[in-house]
C-alpha cells in the first residue's frame, strides 16, 4: 500500500481542530491558541459555517453535538433538533393536499435548534464571552468572506426562484441582481446585524458571562429573532415543491417553549473501543449497530480496498438502515424497549448471521423482541412526483454545475451534503459537531434577519403511529450523526462527515479501515470510499433504491467486478466523490503527556485540519 496521503496527518500537543471548511478550522484554532478550550472553538467555528457555507447550514439550522468532558469525566450529547410546530399536523398538510411535507419553502420547518444547542455547549462547558465566540462570524459576514465554487453553484441553480418566488432570498444572495463569482468577497449585512444586535442586548442585561448567554438565548428564542420569525412565517406566502404558494406554520409560541436537551449517548464496543452516538433521535444508531454487527466479520482478513470488505459492510449498513426506517423516531409511535433492543449483541449477531456472500436486494428490518415491523407507505414518492414541481430543487441543497463566466448556461443539476467539526484541546477536551439545516436554498431568507430556517420536517411520514410520523411539538428523526470514540476506556477520537443518508455509512468504514487495519486517520480518510442505496430517502420525495453501490474509481477494477459478481449494483463515481470525512483522536505517551492529531478531507478541496 502506497504511503502517499493528499496531506499529512496533523499532530501536536496543544490544540487541534478539523472542519469542512479552512475558514472554520481556523477561526476555531484562533480561539486556542487565545486562550479558549475545545467548546469555546467549537462554538465560534461553527458559527463561522454558518457564514462560510451557506449553502449547507445557516442560523435557521440545527446541531448535534457530541463532547467529552474532561472536568467531568463523561461523554455528553447536546440535542440541537427542533420539534414540529404545533400546528403542522397530519390532517393540516392532508387538506392542503399533500401526502408528504414538501421539500422546500416554509412548511417544512422546525423550530431552529442550531443557536440554543451552541449556546448550551458554550453555557455550560465554555469559557469565553457571547461577544468573543461571536465576532468571527460577525466579522465574515460583515466584512466579506471568499465565496467557494460550491456555493455559487447553489445560487445558480435556484437564481429563478429567488428571482421570481423568494424575493427576500436575491437581496441577499444576488446582490445588484447578479450571480456573484466564485473566489469574491461575499457580504452578508443583515446577517451580521442580527448577530451584532444580539450580542448588543445581551451586554446591555448584565456584565455576567453566563447571563449574558441566557439572554441571548431568550432573544433567540423570546425575543426579537422569535417575534420576527413568526411575523415573515404567518404573513408570506411561497412557492414550494407543489408548485403552488404557501404559508408558514411556525410561530413564536413553537420557538418560546422549546430548549435544547443535554443528554448520555447510547454506546457500542468494538474490540478495546467504545463508540458513542447521539439517540434515536438521529440516524446516529445506524453506525452504531453496523459496528455491533461487523463485530463477527472477520474483517481483519479483508483489506480496505477488498470487495470482501466493501461487500461486508454495505450489507450490514443495509440492514441498519432498514432498522433505521422501521424503528428509528421519538414520536407517540416509537418504543424505547424495542430501540434499546437494537444494540444488544443478541440481536446484532443475529442480524450478522443474515449477510451473506450474495448482495441483498430486499429490504429487511428486523424483529427486536419479536416485534414485527411496520413500514410507512413508501409508494408516496412516486405519487408525489406525479405532479410535484422541482425546477427550484428537492429536499437536499440543489446545486448546479458552473459553466464559464462568459457562458451562464445551464447545465447538470444535483444534491448536496451538510457540515462537520471536530475540536480536541491541549487540556483533552474533545467536541464533534454536524450542523445542517437553514441553508440558502432551502426556504426563503427570513428579511428582518438575514437568513433562511430549516426544513427539517420532511424527514417525518405522515402514516399513523409510526416512530418517525409527523406528530406536533415532536423532532423528526435527522441524519445529522457526530461520533465519539473512546479506545481502553479513555477518551480517544471525534469524527464525522457531511452527507444526509451516508454520514452513517461513510463514518463507520473510515472507522474500520483505522481500528481494524491500522490507518492513520488522513490515510483513512484518503482511502477509496462508498456508500448504498438501499433504503427510502431521507429527504424530499423520499424514493426508495434497492440494492446500488456507487464506488470511487479509485478501486482496483478486478475488485469492481467481484462485487458484482456478488450480486451488487454496482455504479463508479469519480476518483474522489464519496466521503467528507473530519478527525481528530488524542493519547497519551509513556509519559502521559497528550499527543493529539487531526485530519481532513481532500474532497471539495475545502475541508481542513490545523493544529500544533
Amino acid at each position: 500500500m502506497s504511503e502517499f496521503t493528499t496531506r499529512p496527518e496533523i499532530s501536536g500537543t496543544f490544540g487541534v481542530v478539523s472542519s469542512t471548511h479552512w475558514l472554520a478550522s481556523q477561526a476555531a484554532m484562533g480561539v486556542l491558541e487565545r486562550g479558549g478550550n475545545a467548546y469555546d472553538a467549537a462554538v465560534a467555528g461553527g458559527f463561522v459555517l454558518q457564514v462560510v457555507e451557506p449553502h449547507l447550514n445557516g442560523p435557521g439550522g440545527e446541531v448535534p453535538i457530541l463532547l467529552w468532558s474532561e472536568r467531568l469525566g463523561k461523554t455528553l450529547a447536546i440535542n440541537g433538533q427542533g420539534v414540529a410546530p404545533m400546528e403542522a399536523t397530519v390532517e393540516v398538510f392532508r387538506r392542503m393536499g399533500f401526502e408528504q411535507v414538501p421539500g422546500i419553502g416554509l412548511l417544512p420547518a422546525t423550530v431552529p435548534g442550531a443557536f440554543g444547542a451552541w449556546m448550551t455547549l458554550l453555557r455550560e462547558h465554555g469559557t469565553w464571552s457571547l461577544a468573543d465566540v461571536l465576532a468571527p462570524a460577525i466579522r465574515y459576514a460583515r466584512d466579506g468572506f471568499p465565496l467557494i465554487p460550491r456555493a455559487v453553484q447553489a445560487i445558480y441553480a435556484v437564481q429563478e426562484l429567488f428571482r421570481t418566488q423568494w424575493t427576500s432570498s436575491a437581496d441577499t444572495w444576488l446582490p445588484g441582481g447578479r450571480v456573484p463569482v466564485p473566489g469574491e468577497l461575499f457580504q452578508m449585512p443583515q446577517l451580521a446585524k442580527t448577530y451584532e444586535r444580539i450580542v448588543q442586548e445581551a451586554q446591555a442585561s448584565s456584565e455576567d458571562r453566563t447571563t449574558q448567554i441566557d439572554a441571548a438565548i431568550e432573544i433567540w428564542y423570546r425575543g426579537f429573532v422569535a417575534r420576527e420569525i413568526d411575523l415573515y412565517y404567518r404573513s408570506a406566502k411561497v412557492q414550494d415543491t407543489s408548485g403552488e404558494l404557501h404559508g408558514g406554520l411556525l410561530r413564536y409560541e413553537d420557538m418560546a417553549a422549546w430548549s435544547p436537551t443535554v443528554e448520555s449517548p447510547l454506546t457500542v464496543d468494538f474490540g478495546r473501543y467504545t463508540l458513542a452516538k447521539c439517540g434515536y433521535w438521529s440516524q446516529g444508531p445506524a453506525f452504531l449497530q453496523q459496528i455491533g454487527m461487523l463485530r463477527h466479520a472477520g474483517l481483519e482478513q479483508f483489506a480496505p480496498g477488498t470487495a470482501g470488505f466493501v461487500h461486508r459492510i454495505a450489507e450490514a449498513a443495509k440492514l441498519a438502515m432498514a432498522d433505521r426506517l422501521a424503528w428509528y423516531g421519538v414520536a407517540p409511535g416509537a418504543n424505547t424497549e424495542v430501540q434499546m433492543a437494537l444494540l444488544s449483541d443478541e440481536y446484532l449477531s443475529a442480524r450478522w448471521a443474515e449477510i451473506g456472500e450474495i448482495a441483498s436486494n430486499e429490504l429487511r428490518p428486523g424483529n427486536p423482541l419479536g416485534r414485527s415491523a411496520r413500514l410507512p407507505d413508501l409508494d408516496v414518492a412516486r405519487r408525489t412526483l406525479l405532479t410535484a414541481d422541482t425546477r427550484f430543487g428537492i429536499g437536499e441543497p440543489t446545486f448546479a454545475t458552473l459553466p464559464p463566466v462568459s457562458q451562464w448556461a445551464e447545465r447538470e443539476v444535483f444534491v448536496g451534503d451538510t457540515c462537520h467539526i471536530d475540536v480536541i484541546d491541549r487540556h483533552g477536551n474533545m467536541a464533534a459537531a454536524t450542523p445542517s439545516g437553514g441553508w440558502l436554498s432551502s426556504s426563503p431568507t427570513v428579511p428582518a434577519l438575514g437568513f433562511a430556517i430549516n426544513t427539517r420536517l420532511q424527514m417525518t411520514w405522515m402514516d399513523d403511529g409510526l416512530p418517525n410520523s409527523l406528530t406536533p411539538g415532536v423532532a423528526p428523526c435527522t441524519t445529522l450523526s457526530p461520533s465519539l470514540a473512546l479506545r481502553d476506556g479513555e477518551p480517544y477520537m471525534v469524527f464525522g462527515t457531511p452527507g444526509g443518508d451516508q454520514q452513517d455509512q461513510w463514518s463507520p468504514a473510515f472507522f474500520l479501515r483505522h481500528a481494524v487495519h491500522g490507518m492513520n486517520l488522513q490515510e483513512a480518510i484518503d482511502a477509496p470510499a462508498w456508500h448504498v442505496d438501499h433504503f427510502p430517502a431521507s429527504f424530499w420525495p423520499r424514493q426508495t433504491r434497492l440494492n446500488q453501490l456507487t464506488l470511487e474509481s479509485r478501486f482496483m477494477p478486478s475488485e469492481i467486478d467481484e462485487l458484482r459478481r456478488a450480486g451488487h449494483e454496482v455504479k463508479v463515481g469519480p476518483d474522489w466523490s464519496e466521503s467528507r470525512m473530519s478527525a481528530c483522536s488524542r493519547e497519551r505517551d509513556s509519559r502521559g503527556r497528550l499527543l493529539l492529531r487531526a485530519a481532513a478531507n481532500p474532497r471539495g478541496m475545502q475541508g481542513y485540519a490545523v493544529g500544533r
